[in-house]
C-alpha cells in the first residue's frame, strides 16, 4: 500500500481520533505512553493524529479485540510489521535499480541496428 502526503500528515486532534477509532482519548494516550502510537506534536504541544495514526490505532483494536492478543505481544507484532514495511521498501528500491542496470546493460550490448 503506498503512503501519500495526506496519510501522513498529522490533522486530529485526540478527541477526533478517539471518536474515529471508538476509543476513548486516555486509551490513546496510554498507547502513546507505551509506544504503541507516536502522534505529532503542534507548537501547543497538542496531539496530533494522522491518517496513518489512525489506521495503526484501528490495527491495535483489531489485534487486542478481535485476536485477543496484550499489549505486549501488540508491540512485538507492530514492531515486525514495519520491520517487513520497511524491508519490503528497500526489496522494491533494489529492484528498481537492478531493472534500471539491466536496461543499461541492453542498451549497451544491443548491435546498432536493433537500437531504437
Amino acid at each position: 500500500m503506498r503512503m501519500t502526503h495526506e496519510d501522513e500528515e498529522p490533522v486530529y486532534v485526540i478527541s477526533v481520533a478517539a471518536k474515529l477509532v471508538e476509543m476513548h482519548p486516555q486509551t490513546l494516550r496510554l498507547y502513546e505512553r507505551l509506544g504503541l502510537v507516536s502522534p505529532a506534536r503542534s507548537r501547543r504541544n497538542i496531539r496530533l493524529y494522522s491518517g496513518r495514526d489512525v489506521r495503526r490505532l484501528l490495527q491495535i483494536q483489531r489485534l487486542t479485540q478481535d485476536m485477543g492478543v496484550n499489549l505486549a505481544g501488540v508491540e512485538v507484532i507492530l514492531d515486525l510489521l514495519d520491520k517487513m514495511a520497511r524491508m519490503r521498501h528497500e526489496m522494491d528500491e533494489q529492484l528498481q535499480r537492478m531493472e534500471a542496470e539491466i536496461e543499461r546493460l541492453r542498451r549497451r550490448t544491443a548491435s546498432p541496428g536493433e537500437q531504437e
